[in-house]
């Protein structure tokens, strides 16, 4: 942890599912009150998630967040008061095509969901009630595309591979981790059931590290709180570092601190602590 005091933070990044959205997928009115009082402290607020743009722009607005919103992993930063892209490091045509055609093979093909992000819109090969899930919790449209090779006539934002079966999840991760150094593709993990590919070098840390740059301070400035495997990179970057108790063991060890679990307002309770009572 930061030996600065902890008055000194100027900033204030939150991950969106597990973190300020629990299982109700709302923020609760404890957490948007204490991001509120940070703000009124002078404390900005920004929000890095995995989720897409349009996705996550709910959440913007409903905590009042004032700065460029950080989506996809880090891959689209994006101004949702001026509607300027700051940022968009899409995944290269030829890893993205590679992708597909593994996620395709036919021991996989039936046990995995795929699902292409280009240009903030969301393709799949079909609606099946994995996605049907999907699109009620993140609210958003999606087009449907057999041959998801048809859809890199430009650069993708994400691939993500969505199954059920944890351990099918954790063995690719494994494997692409393998096929793919970090210098070719960063492949992550944000819940236990997605398994997220974006360009090399994008993650939350380094998009962290433009906000920062954009605002003229420096890393020790930031608290950032998040809750999984997608957020390490933050934690790691931030003066303060917390994981929500609800973080799988190995991320809490990561933490500079342990926030009560998201069904707890655990963010409220770290603003409280670092900001409010600092």
């Amino acid at each position: 942890m930061s030996s600065l005091s902890t008055a000194q933070i100027k900033l204030l990044i939150v991950d969106i599912d597990g973190t300020i959205a629990g299982s109700s997928n709302q923020v609760s009115s404890r957490v948007k009150h204490a991001i509120e009082a940070a703000q009124a402290q002078g404390v900005r607020v920004g929000i890095a998630t995995g989720r897409m743009y349009k996705s996550a722009l709910r959440f913007h607005h409903e905590i009042g967040a004032d700065l460029p919103l950080i989506a996809y992993q880090g891959a689209w930063i994006q101004d949702p008061a001026t509607g300027i892209t700051h940022r968009h490091l899409p995944v290269p045509i030829d890893i993205a095509q590679e992708l597909i055609d593994y996620f395709e093979q036919s021991h996989l093909r039936d046990k995995l969901s795929i699902h292409v992000y280009r240009d903030d819109r969301l393709y799949v090969r079909e609606i099946n009630p994995d996605t049907e899930a999907y699109i009620g919790r993140s609210g958003v449209e999606v087009i449907a595309a057999p041959d998801l090779r048809t859809v890199l006539t430009e650069r993708p934002t994400k691939i993500l591979a969505m199954s059920e079966d944890i351990a099918l999840i954790q063995s690719l991760l494994t494997e692409l981790r393998q096929r793919y150094t970090p210098a070719k593709l960063h492949v992550t993990t944000s819940v236990p059931i997605f398994l997220e590919t974006t360009q090399a070098g994008v993650n939350k840390g380094n998009a962290i590290d433009y906000l920062v740059k954009l605002l003229g301070i420096t890393a020790e400035n930031v608290l950032a709180i998040g809750d999984n495997y997608n957020d390490v990179e933050m934690l790691a970057y931030a003066g303060i570092g917390v994981a929500m108790g609800n973080a799988p063991e190995d991320v809490r060890s990561l933490g500079d601190w342990v926030a009560p679990h998201v069904d707890a307002d655990g963010v409220a309770v770290a603003i409280e602590k670092f900001i409010l009572n600092a």
